[in-house]
């Protein structure tokens, strides 16, 4: 019995990492994104607490979760800048893996800020 429960519990967490998916794209600042309709000049700072992924011209918003692992990411980021509060002079860039929720927010497992 216990060796039937291990085997069920690896197969349920294979088929979860089966599902993931994963994008590339821009991190950008949600409220920006939002009243500027655009990307270019949304860079987060320090202060941002909402992001989106931007893929394609397609801004995927992050659930609060999720928000919390690219802000951590983005203040242990090697290139920030001395002013951590000023926004980022180039487009940052993000490798994520997750799910996305029905409500058409990702829920990442992994981001890599490049």
């Amino acid at each position: 019995m216990k060796k039937a429960l291990t085997m069920f519990s690896l197969l349920a967490v294979s088929a979860g990492l089966a599902l993931a998916d994963t994008w590339q794209g821009k991190i950008v600042d949600v409220a920006c994104y939002d009243q500027a309709k655009g990307a270019a000049a949304c860079n987060p700072t320090s202060a941002t607490t909402s992001f989106a992924l931007v893929v394609s011209n397609q801004a995927l918003k992050l659930d609060a979760a999720s928000n919390s692992k690219v802000a951590e990411a983005l203040k242990s980021r090697a290139d920030r800048s001395k002013d951590p509060t000023k926004a980022a002079d180039t487009a940052i860039m993000a490798k994520a893996t997750g799910t996305k929720n029905s409500d058409e927010t990702l829920k990442l497992d992994t981001i890599d800020i490049q």
